[in-house]
């Protein structure tokens, strides 16, 4: 049995910025992992095709949970899905991830749709670490600061 997730959030963000930051390794690193967490990015090739492979740490034990995929779709500042895997043969399975974003009067609408949750993660523990990251992603994308 897997979970699913289904997020939605307004970012005060152009659909260009909020786009990017799901792509560059950089803004990936700094948004994605949840309180508790760090991440390295070791590998991103932002292509239809595309592998990415990447590591959260947690900062209190130590113990790192790596996890790859592939990119399947990408529409520039519209959609994003990609593959998921656990390297951890304890969090079998693929989970796949779709990502729609809509231009607004007010920035972005965001829609995250996460199927194929291993069955060791309770669907609420993946749900609140996506409420972290989210609230994170937002400090990343919504300010606007001048040069």
């Amino acid at each position: 049995m897997t979970g699913t997730v289904q997020l939605h959030r307004i970012l005060r963000a152009p659909p260009e910025r909020v786009y990017r930051a799901f792509l560059e390794p950089e803004a990936i690193s700094k948004w994605l992992p949840p309180h508790g967490f760090t991440c390295r990015v070791d590998h991103l090739d932002a292509r239809v095709g595309g592998t990415y492979r990447m590591r959260f740490c947690n900062f209190g034990s130590g113990k790192e949970h790596a996890f790859g995929g592939t990119y399947v779709e990408l529409a520039p500042n519209e959609r994003i899905r990609y593959t998921d895997a656990f390297e951890d043969a304890d969090l079998p399975g693929e989970m796949s991830t779709d990502i729609t974003l809509r231009g607004t009067p007010f920035g972005t609408e965001l829609q995250i749709l996460q199927e194929g949750v291993p069955e060791a993660i309770p669907v609420e523990a993946c749900y609140l670490g996506w409420q972290e990251s989210l609230t994170l992603l937002a400090h990343l994308v919504e300010p606007e600061i001048p040069d």
